[in-house]
């Protein structure tokens, strides 16, 4: 049985989250640490890019000042993502991507299986939505989203980060989020209502992101067939994660036209 490191639950903000991602994504493709699932929250509530979107086309910059929500790219692909502080687990997979599966959509329904063993030890059933052109494959409960995720593989090791909703705060969303259709922010939340679910909807009652965090591991153990030993980061993780968050994802360069410093 493989042994990966896992990053116990840990809560950061939007900038120094996507860091760590690519900081641990570089250091493994240089064999410098293994396999890793990392568990994580963000502080305070951020909305996340695609790696090729124009935030001008899916955000309302005005609304994410009013509210304090910080605005990241994201070198993985995939659509806009509305990460609430207290109503998500978000988790990142950096491996082989052989180790996964032999292809991208492989590696997705692989992973998949390890999150739907979460939720099914939760008390949630779920299914995998394969997805098409725009959207990344995602877990569907009843037809209705539960968790999102999107890949970045780069010489071999694939990135995949993906969300699990412990609750939504839908009008919040969707006054920061922009909609191809001509409807307010209120008409596109009731719209939601029937797309996106949470654990507490579909349970009733709110579960603690250190019970999600927990079963998470449990699904990626009993699914991978693998140990997880808990870790911290690398000090050449630590120092790259705060190189990429000052240099790249802290700055409008990077976050508003997807270009980085070169100092």
């Amino acid at each position: 049985m493989d042994t990966w490191r896992l990053i116990p639950l840990e809560t950061r903000n939007a900038f120094m989250n996507m860091a760590i991602d690519e900081a641990i994504l570089t250091a493994h493709i240089a064999k410098q640490v293994p396999n890793t699932l990392r568990l994580y929250m963000w502080k305070p509530s951020a909305v996340s890019i695609g790696r090729n979107q124009n935030p001008q086309e899916t955000v309302y910059t005005d609304a994410l000042r009013k509210h304090g929500v910080d605005l990241v790219r994201r070198i993985s692909g995939g659509g806009t993502v509305f990460h609430d502080e207290a109503g998500e687990v978000t988790y990142s997979v950096i491996a082989t991507t052989t180790s996964l599966g032999k292809d991208s959509p492989a590696v997705y329904q692989r992973i998949h299986e390890a999150v739907t063993d979460a939720l099914r030890l939760i008390g949630i059933p779920a299914d995998l939505n394969q997805g098409n052109e725009k959207n990344c494959p995602n877990l569907i409960v009843a037809g209705k989203k539960i968790s999102g995720s999107a890949q970045a593989i780069r010489h071999g090791t694939v990135l995949q980060h993906g969300t699990i909703l412990l609750s939504v705060n839908l009008p919040l969303m969707f006054q920061l989020l922009r909609v191809n259709t001509p409807c307010t922010c209120a008409q596109a939340a009731q719209i939601a209502e029937h797309k996106i679910t949470s654990i507490q909807k579909e349970l009733g009652h709110p579960i603690t992101a250190e019970t999600a965090a927990n079963t998470l591991a449990q699904g990626f153990h009993a699914i991978l067939k693998i140990n997880l030993e808990p870790a911290t980061l690398t000090p050449y993780e630590t120092e790259l994660a705060k190189k990429l968050y000052t240099r790249k994802y802290a700055t409008d360069a990077w976050n508003q036209n997807g270009k980085t410093s070169s100092a």
